[in-house]
């Protein structure tokens, strides 16, 4: 049964900064090219067994730093003005119209490249706020509506999408600017180095000897508006976001998640019913999929509980593979990346992998293969067992 249009919410605005370049085309294009590869980070003070990831090109990076309220910009709040910008002009929305546009985010780390390098040239730097890329981007498209900055590490994409579809839903607004930034961090790296689950090689999600995750920077945004706010403006939507899940594991282990996957699964479930999409009708899956041995294995059985073995289980699409892990853009990239599937109606290719047996997914190799069902599903994960799930659908098919 469709929902009224007051309370469905398309997507009719897409940008992107990556290591595939500037730009959502550039992010296309990058992945049906195959993806990028993790280059060396060239920082002090780097003592790390895995020291490389998927960069952004500096090409790609606004040059002019700024400032908010007199403090410093680094990357991650630049990228995600330059892909919010984007976004909305891609939309059709011009300045004028932004002033009651809510601005959502996903952000981890935020602006922590500036506290680090002024740590790094040596005494005490003065204290800047990490939580500030909502408030940079907000104030630079010219909204004065409300901000959020959600840092529940890599589902934080997630739950930002989430949070922007329940404020369209309860009618708080037509539009809302969603997204995710990270830049490059010396803790967020340490911190996973520490722990053993980054892989010194690149990521390489469901394969047979993956050794762990590799990390990305980049920022990807998304205009979600009312179906009902986008017809009346004549906005050409590239999906339907139909609904989205969170779920938690409370399981006792502080990084891996519950062996069973049940909250995992709830969430997949709830977000599909929710759309009002039946499994059979889901013609491709983003996995969280990070690389990490145990997560990897954990969301296959999941995808397996939720689309069975047999030959009708969708294609699935291991996007960290062509463009790291960007912590929490992570949801958001994959949202932007379902989003370009679904209306070009086209799943790009894998990275070829040796696939562990274990990951019994389809992971289609040999190029990119038409997307034959009108429903794209979404996972984002994070330590802790923090999950969500969402669904994109193609806009005009029956859900």
């Amino acid at each position: 049964m469709m929902m009224p249009d007051r309370r469905r919410a398309v997507l009719t605005g897409l940008g992107a900064v990556s290591c595939l370049g500037a730009g959502a085309e550039a992010h296309w294009a990058g992945l049906l090219a195959g993806g990028a590869a993790p280059r060396e980070v060239d920082l002090p003070y780097m003592h790390m067994r895995a020291r490389r990831m998927y960069l952004t090109p500096p090409s790609a990076i606004p040059a002019d730093p700024g400032t908010h309220a007199g403090i410093p910009l680094g990357p991650a709040p630049r990228m995600a003005v330059a892909a919010a910008r984007e976004a909305l002009a891609d939309a059709g929305i011009g300045r004028g119209d932004t002033v009651r546009i809510p601005v959502v985010m996903g952000v981890e780390m935020g602006n922590a490249s500036v506290q680090e390098e002024q740590r790094g040239a040596g005494g005490t730097p003065p204290w800047t706020p990490l939580a500030v890329t909502a408030a940079v981007v907000a104030e630079a498209v010219g909204s004065r509506a409300g901000t959020a900055g959600l840092g529940n590490a890599c589902a934080a994409g997630g739950y930002a999408l989430g949070v922007a579809l329940d404020v369209i839903r309860a009618g708080e607004a037509d539009v809302v600017l969603v997204g995710g930034a990270e830049g490059i961090t010396r803790v967020g790296m340490a911190g996973f180095d520490r722990i053993r689950v980054t892989d010194p090689y690149g990521c390489r999600p469901f394969a047979r000897d993956r050794a762990g995750t590799v990390f990305a920077d980049g920022a990807a945004f998304a205009v979600l508006e009312s179906a009902a706010h986008a017809a009346s403006r004549g906005a050409r939507p590239y999906a339907e976001l139909g609904a989205a899940a969170w779920s938690c594991d409370a399981y006792h282990h502080p990084t891996a998640p519950e062996p069973d996957a049940v909250q995992l699964v709830r969430a997949m479930r709830n977000a599909l019913a929710d759309a009002g999409v039946r499994p059979e009708q889901v013609g491709c899956v983003l996995p969280h999929a990070t690389g990490t041995p145990v997560n990897d294995a954990v969301e296959s059985r999941a995808l397996r509980r939720v689309f069975g073995d047999s030959s009708g289980r969708p294609p699935v699409f291991a996007l960290k593979a062509l463009i790291g892990h960007t912590s929490g853009a992570a949801g958001m990239f994959a949202c932007l990346t379902a989003a370009l599937i679904a209306s070009r109606a086209r799943i790009p290719a894998n990275a070829p992998l040796d696939q562990d047996p274990e990951c019994d997914v389809w992971l289609p190799q040999d190029g990119p293969v038409p997307l034959n069902r009108p429903a794209v599903l979404v996972n984002s994960c994070a330590t802790g067992g923090v999950n969500a799930s969402f669904v994109l659908s193609r806009v005009g098919d029956p859900t």
